[in-house]
This record gives structure tokens, C-alpha cells and sequence, in this order.
């Protein structure tokens, strides 16, 4: 099994269109083997930060390095790296085999490397029986495969996912993405993969980078982002479905929310005072008689083993996961197990 391995060096990476500022000074380290993950808002930069990265577009400032080599003005070509876009991007009137044999073809590999490399990627992404067909003959999964083994035959320095999984429908990305989880497994290769989903980015990822208006807002393993979000936007973004936020201010080790939403009053971890917003996952509520807060259920989402509340605490929706059977119309006491602070102007967490 062949593991490619090249570490990924971005500094001060920038890109603008006339006045649009897409990229504004991008920093990212991606280790030997690592599995990055992009993930953010349409708009926020990820895929321009991957095309980048490839040579699809040139950075107005800032280096590229893959391995120990400056590659930031060199053509795609030359840069050693692989990528995966959603369309799949197969050539419709070749076969499996020959998409395959494709991109090595074209760099006059021998024709018995290149009959090796097919069959151990075939082997590998269970495309045998599927060889002898065009891309009009397969499902969507097949082909994001054959798309993928293209890749992995040229043994690349790096590979590039560009959401991937956003032409296959809910059942078969699941599939698919568990297949890329191996696929990095085997292979220990150092990939970049951007995404919009938010379960692909936390179940994939070694590292998360949370982009934001062409900046990176968070970057660390997925669980620390989501248990401990470095601002209201991360908060807000990662996590389905989304934090419930609530304005107030903090006295004395007390959170009280503004007018409006119910009187309610709740303990808090922290030494700061003055005006905050609270925020609290749906899972980090518990049907308590003695809850901080009374909610009318007016939306009932039912999930199987669970079922998500929807109400409104004056103007603010706000959502509650419930393990009991509740209807609309139903009264929910909640207590807050878990709360998160953070700054109402600036949006960064609030110290504890």
C-alpha cells in the first residue's frame, strides 16, 4: 500500500476580486497524514482557499508550501496534488478503467505501472465489477468512487476534496463518507477536504477550520470547537440543530435575560459582569420541574428516540431536545446544564 505523505504550509494567504476581499491573511498548517477540514458559510472563502491551494487561482500575497517545496507560482501541474470536486468530473465516453488510467496515461506512465495502480485501486474502493462501464452507467456513489481511485492512481503529495458528497442524496452521502474515513485510514495521505455539513466536517476531520468572511474564525479537533467555541459565530454555526442564544447581563455570578423572555434567571460559571449573551445547546437542557425556564411547545420535531421542541421565548426561538413524548401545546420547565458566554459586541467568548 502506497502512503504519499506531504505536509501543507499556507502564510498570510489573501485574494480579492476589485473591492470583494475573499481571502484576508490565512495561516494553516496541515501535518503529514492530517485530515484538514474547511468548513463555513456560502461565501466564506473555503473553496477559494482550495483552489488556491491547487493552482486553480493565484493569491495576490502570501506562500504555499507542500512538502519542503514553494509551490505558490507553480502551474497546477506541478504541484503534486490531486483533486475531488462534486461534479466528479469523469470523462463520459471512457471507461471506468480508462478514467482510471487517465491522468497517468497522460504523464506516459508504463502501461504495466499503470495496470498495477488500477487494479490495487480497484481493489481498494470495490470497483472491479464496475471497470468495464461509462459514467452514464453508474450511480451517483459509484462514480464520486471512480472520481476518488483517479485521484489515488497518481499518488499524489496531497489530496483535495471539494464537497465531494454534495451531489448524492442524505442515505448515500452517509455511505460515501464513511468510505472516505477509511479511504484516509489506508492510505495516510494528507488530505484537505471542504464541506457546508457540518456532520461531515466533525465526523472527518483530524483538524476543523471554521472560516468566516475569508478568515479563519476557530481551528482545533472537532470536539474541542464544539464543546468550547471561541466565539458566538463558531457557536452558532457548529452543532445541529443550532445554540439557543439569549441577551442579558450577568450580576454576581447570575445570568439574568433581558426584558421579554420570560423572567428568566440562571447560575453561571463566571467571574465577569455586565451584559452577555447566553448560549445553550438544545442538548443541554433537561425537563426539570425547578428549570430556569418555561417553555410552550409550539413545534415538535420527533426523531425516534428523541424529539426537539420548538418555542419562543418572546421574539426568540428557541429549541429544547427531549427524550419523553411532548405535543404542541405542552409546557416544558428546562434546566440549563450547560451554558456557554459570550460578548455581545465582539461575539468572543466571555472568561470564566
Amino acid at each position: 500500500m502506497f502512503r504519499p505523505v506531504g505536509s501543507l504550509r499556507l502564510e498570510d494567504i489573501r485574494k480579492s476580486y476589485g473591492q470583494t476581499h475573499i481571502l484576508q491573511g490565512i495561516d494553516l498548517q496541515a501535518e503529514d497524514g492530517e485530515l484538514v477540514v474547511l468548513v463555513g458559510p456560502s461565501g466564506c472563502g473555503k473553496s477559494t482557499l482550495l483552489r488556491t491551494i491547487a493552482g486553480l487561482e493565484t493569491p495576490d500575497s502570501g506562500t504555499i508550501h507542500i512538502g519542503d517545496r514553494d509551490v505558490t507560482r507553480l502551474e497546477p501541474k506541478d504541484r503534486d496534488v490531486a483533486m475531488v470536486f462534486q461534479s466528479y468530473a469523469l470523462y463520459p465516453h471512457l471507461t471506468v478503467r480508462k478514467n482510471l488510467a487517465f491522468g497517468l496515461e497522460l504523464r506516459s506512465t508504463p502501461a504495466e505501472v499503470v495496470d498495477a495502480r488500477i487494479r490495487e485501486v480497484s481493489a481498494m474502493l470495490g470497483l472491479d465489477a464496475l471497470l468495464d462501464r461509462y459514467p452514464r452507467q453508474l450511480s451517483g456513489g459509484q462514480r464520486q468512487r471512480v472520481a476518488m481511485g483517479r485521484a489515488i492512481a497518481r499518488r499524489p503529495t496531497l489530496f483535495l476534496f471539494d464537497e465531494p458528497l454534495s451531489n448524492l442524496d442524505a442515505a448515500l452521502r452517509n455511505e460515501v463518507r464513511v468510505e472516505v474515513k477509511k479511504l484516509h485510514a489506508q492510505l495516510g495521505a494528507t488530505m484537505v477536504y471542504v464541506t457546508h455539513d457540518q456532520v461531515e466536517a466533525m465526523t472527518l476531520a483530524d483538524t476543523l477550520v471554521v472560516l468566516n468572511g475569508g478568515q479563519i474564525e476557530q481551528k482545533g479537533a472537532p470536539l474541542d470547537l464544539y464543546a468550547t467555541p471561541e466565539t458566538r459565530f463558531v457557536a452558532g454555526f457548529m452543532g445541529t440543530p443550532a445554540m439557543n442564544f439569549l441577551a442579558g447581563e450577568v450580576r454576581e455570578g447570575t445570568f439574568v435575560a433581558e426584558a421579554g423572555v420570560g423572567g428568566i434567571e440562571a447560575r453561571v460559571d463566571t467571574a465577569h459582569e455586565g451584559p452577555v449573551v447566553l448560549g445553550v445547546r438544545p442538548h443541554d437542557l433537561a425537563v426539570d420541574d425547578a428549570g430556569e425556564i418555561e417553555l410552550h411547545v409550539e413545534v415538535v420535531e420527533a426523531m425516534g428516540f428523541e424529539s426537539y421542541a420548538h418555542g419562543s421565548l418572546g421574539d426568540v426561538h428557541f429549541i429544547a431536545r427531549v427524550e419523553a413524548r411532548v405535543a404542541r401545546g405542552d409546557v416544558l420547565r428546562l434546566k440549563i446544564l450547560r451554558s456557554h458566554l459570550f460578548d455581545p459586541d465582539s461575539g468572543a467568548r466571555c472568561a470564566r
